[in-house]
């Protein structure tokens, strides 16, 4: 079995567009949704859930009236101001625990925190693992971790070849547990100055993690002079440039139609995807 996350060092780039495309493409799969923050990958996909389970992570202080002698302690050593009036409010509450270290009468302790959920869904295109963080949760590099093991089981139990994975983009904690492990990364980029930034960040993520990775230019077309900044770049550091996809205002359509490009359209875009997903299937096979 192998592993490919398809990553970007920035939001927007596209890499969710060419996952959905990839799930429509890819045979014998298990599709994960690593980004947990903001997971959107189902608007793609159409999943009908099939199993649901609740992600703990993490602890929030809890107050007990009985015990608590109001002296104001709390609220006033709290840098999260997430004390207020003797109750803990949960979102601010970064559950640090020095409340509940300083209390003189050990009426505040520190509970088990449910952060969100993960779902195991049916889809036309295969299973679909992915989760759902809750509002101003952390901790959502376990999250990861919870959704790439479970496809990761499914993945062995039904015998498939492929785990494909919607990384999250940026550098943080999530990218580094929806990256460490895997067979390869495909890096969406844009010819965009922030863009180009932070291609080179997230490349250095898993040149350290030693996860081989090529590189996918979205909407290559808007600017051929950072595109050809992008390729050179890439060419001085070994890293292959797996496909270049131009702009077109069809992969918008398809996405208010909620319909992978390549099923919506055979035009151009859907041929260069199609081209790329043959390249990364090379090379995972190599």
């Amino acid at each position: 079995m192998k592993e490919i996350v398809i990553l970007s060092g920035k939001g927007g780039t596209g890499k969710t567009t060419i996952v959905g495309s990839f799930a429509a493409l890819a045979k014998r799969k298990v599709l994960a949704d690593c980004d947990v923050d903001a997971a959107d990958l189902h608007l793609l996909l159409s999943p009908s859930e099939r199993k649901q389970s609740e992600f703990w992570s993490g602890q929030i202080a809890h107050i007990d009236k009985d015990l608590c002698n109001e002296c104001g302690l709390c609220q006033e050593i709290c840098r999260f101001n997430a004390i207020k009036d003797f109750k803990v409010d949960p979102v601010s509450c970064e559950g640090c625990g020095f409340c509940s270290h300083v209390c003189p009468v050990e009426a505040i302790t520190m509970q088990e925190n449910m952060s969100g959920y993960w779902f195991i869904s049916d889809t036309k295109y295969g299973p679909l693992v992915h989760a759902r963080l809750g509002i101003a949760q952390e901790n959502s590099g376990k999250l990861v971790a919870a959704v790439r093991q479970q496809a990761r089981q499914i993945a062995g139990e039904r015998n498939l070849d492929y785990v494909i994975s919607d990384g999250p983009p940026g550098i943080g904690c999530p990218v580094i547990s929806s990256l460490s492990g895997a067979s390869l990364a495909l890096l969406v980029t844009e010819p965009t100055l922030s863009g180009m930034h932070d291609l080179e960040r997230v490349f250095g993520v898993c040149q350290h993690f030693g996860v081989p990775a090529m590189v996918c230019i979205n909407k290559y077309d808007l600017n051929e002079e950072n595109t050809w900044q992008i390729e050179s770049n890439c060419l001085s550091q070994g890293v292959k440039i797996a496909g270049k996809i131009p702009f077109d205002n069809v992969v918008t359509e398809a996405i208010v139609h909620g319909v992978p490009v390549v099923e919506y359209s055979r035009n151009g875009v859907s041929q260069q995807i199609d081209a790329l997903w043959g390249t990364v299937l090379q090379s995972l096979n190599h």
